[in-house]
């Protein structure tokens, strides 16, 4: 599925043109204010994708937050508890509380007095969707496919314009047979390099793997580039020679099947897929690559748009 790695065009706008002319600077890096006119291209991008959802796919957005368990039980804790934020918050009797806060009004430190709740924010927006479907019982011989989104979360601070700490997230979602998976997977790849063909962006399409935490993560990381478990369509966003996972295309066999008990009528457990798709590093991708006035982008990619 790799393709050849042909030349990239180099990015029309400066990183840092962008950074001052579509973001809002709110005192942490990586989270922003986002202007208007950025907000319509995001706006616009979730319409195109929605333009190319299938019949029966069940539509869900969910919440910037999930259970803490069902993070612990997903396996992602094991795999990147450096990308992930729990939710803290002021618990104890109200004398506790309002230490805490004598304690900041004195200018001193109040934080170690907060605990971690039963939530964390939202590090991908396919996750709460297993459970669900677990629960509905077995899985049906034709699969199970979602439109998901929400909100997402990931602790890696940067100025970089296309690494924020607060992102959107759209993923189409596969549950089914194993083959089905496949297949649904290698037709969204096609369909998802038509999408940036028609917005007018150069890429490529290379195997990946995610940044596993620890002495094992990159062994990890080498197994899934070698059974071709993730896939990434790359656009210049700072640089050509090394561009940004704009999109991913991901095959997880059978993990959350046999975490949330997933199984066909024969027993089997259940494959699952997904195609994420970055929607803030999109939006970025297409100021990068046409400019950062939308009026004077190519007719082709305003009309694809309908903007």
């Amino acid at each position: 599925m790799t393709t050849a790695p042909d030349a990239l065009d180099a990015p029309r706008t400066a990183p840092e043109d962008l950074l001052q002319t579509l973001f809002r600077p709110m005192g942490v890096d990586g989270v922003y204010g986002r202007t208007g006119e950025y907000e319509g291209i995001v706006e616009a991008l979730a319409a195109l994708i929605s333009r190319h959802r299938e019949p029966g796919v069940e539509v869900l957005r969910f919440p910037p937050v999930v259970s803490r368990a069902l993070i612990e039980r997903s396996g992602y804790l094991k795999s990147f508890p450096h990308l992930l934020g729990c939710v803290s918050c002021l618990t104890g009797s109200e004398r506790d509380i309002l230490g805490a806060v004598d304690r900041f009004v004195a200018g001193e430190e109040w934080t170690d007095s907060l605990a971690s709740s039963d939530l964390v924010l939202a590090p991908a927006a396919c996750y709460p969707i297993y459970p669900l479907a677990a629960a509905r019982g077995i899985i049906p011989d034709d699969g199970l496919k979602f439109d998901v989104a929400c909100d997402c979360f990931r602790r890696e601070p940067s100025r970089n314009i296309d690494r924020l700490q607060s992102f959107r997230m759209r993923e189409y979602v596969f549950i089914g047979p194993e083959r089905k998976v496949q297949e649904f997977r290698d037709a969204w790849t096609k369909k998802a390099t038509g999408i940036a063909d028609a917005l007018g962006l150069t890429y490529r399409v290379d195997a990946a793997n995610d940044p596993f935490f620890g002495r094992g993560g990159v062994l990890v990381g080498k197994q899934q580039v070698s059974q071709q478990l993730k896939f990434e369509l790359l656009v210049p966003v700072l640089s050509a020679e090394a561009p940004t996972a704009c999109m991913s295309f991901n095959y997880h066999r059978d993990h959350f099947g046999l975490t949330w008990n997933m199984r066909d009528a024969s027993g089997e457990p259940a494959h699952t897929g997904c195609i994420a798709f970055g929607m803030d590093r999109l939006a970025v991708a297409l100021f990068a690559n046409h400019g950062a006035d939308p009026g004077q982008w190519p007719a082709s990619v305003r009309a694809t748009l309908a903007i």
